[in-house]
């Protein structure tokens, strides 16, 4: 069966979820994917499904490269990585600048610098030896993992646009991305394949599978202006040829008219970035990605029009 994940942590006090971990087992959830940004942290969550159900793989999707100390970032990927031998993919990226400099109060500079440095640096740490390393964005002196993982964790980059997509699938071992469709899938997967063979691209995807299509347009479009508004994703989707589409909404966001700013985002953008409908149309389209090079799905549930997620974690389960 082909890898098929989905985003942690389920709805629920993190306390109460061990059935629903080994619920995903026996529904044929291969991954579990955590991110990071001002709910649970990327690791907790991951640790917990490391003990409850030892079967899933574990990815981080992702840390920001900028929050974690480098020292800090190995000794995390370590620990993970000793805790479920060969189940570990340890993603990275840049994040953004909403959560790297207004909530972490850390300088969002040089990106791309800091997340090649960052994986240039975990590549060396994690086979145990000592680094002392003048990197363009930090320095090591000496530093030297007490921990040495039996089995090294897969390590990815988050990426947008081709720099960092080239970066990924030259210096690591695979991409992270979200917010597109399997039509832009297959042109990252093909920039990032480019860089060498067999690399991993993992995509989260937004799935609502309800078929009341204007509460999904209305709940969707809330989500789209938070994100592709951020400059990262917004020159992401620029680069995807989305200009003319999202003009508009562009326009009357940075005008500060933010209800006339929504009510432009077209439903075709919506059709594009987050998958709807009922649960075999929603697995249908959720194949389109897996098409285009997608390796693997890691789902993230979209609570519209008052759907049960964890009755939509069910439905949308990969059919063995």
């Amino acid at each position: 069966m082909s890898p098929y994940g989905i985003t942690i942590p389920l709805p629920g006090p993190l306390h109460s979820q061990q059935a629903l971990y080994r619920e995903l087992v026996d529904l044929g959830y291969t991954d579990v994917w955590s991110a990071e940004s001002n709910g649970a942290d990327g690791l907790t969550p991951l640790a917990l499904a490391a003990a409850w159900a030892p079967e899933l793989r574990l990815g981080t999707a992702i840390l920001p490269a900028y929050t974690r100390s480098p020292a800090l970032m190995a000794q995390s990927a370590a620990t993970l990585a000793d805790a479920a031998p060969g189940r570990v993919a340890f993603g990275i990226g840049s994040s953004s600048n909403v959560i790297v400099e207004n909530w972490n109060s850390v300088p969002f500079e040089a990106p791309y610098q800091r997340v090649r440095d960052t994986m240039r640096f975990l590549k060396a740490a994690l086979t145990g030896e000592k680094v002392t390393e003048e990197y363009d964005s930090f320095n090591i002196k000496g530093f030297r993992l007490a921990i040495t993982p039996e089995q090294q964790p897969t390590l990815l980059i988050a990426a947008l646009r081709e720099g960092m997509l080239r970066l990924a699938g030259r210096e690591s071992d695979g991409a992270i991305v979200n917010w597109l469709s399997p039509g832009d899938a297959a042109k990252v997967s093909a920039i990032v394949n480019e860089q060498g063979p067999d690399r991993e691209i993992v995509a989260r995807i937004f799935v609502c599978p309800s078929e009341d299509r204007e509460a999904v347009m209305a709940g969707a479009r809330y989500l789209i202006a938070a994100y592709l508004n951020v400059p990262v994703y917004k020159a992401f989707h620029q680069w995807m040829g989305r200009s003319d589409e999202m003009g508009s909404h562009w326009e009357r966001w940075d005008a500060g008219d933010r209800k006339g700013a929504l009510a432009e985002i077209p439903e075709s953008v919506v059709d594009d970035l987050v998958v709807h409908g009922t649960p075999d149309q929603c697995r249908a389209r959720i194949a389109e990605y897996m098409d285009n090079g997608i390796t693997p799905p890691a789902l993230a549930i979209l609570p519209f029009g008052g759907i049960d997620p964890l009755e939509a974690m069910r439905s949308l389960a990969p059919q063995k």
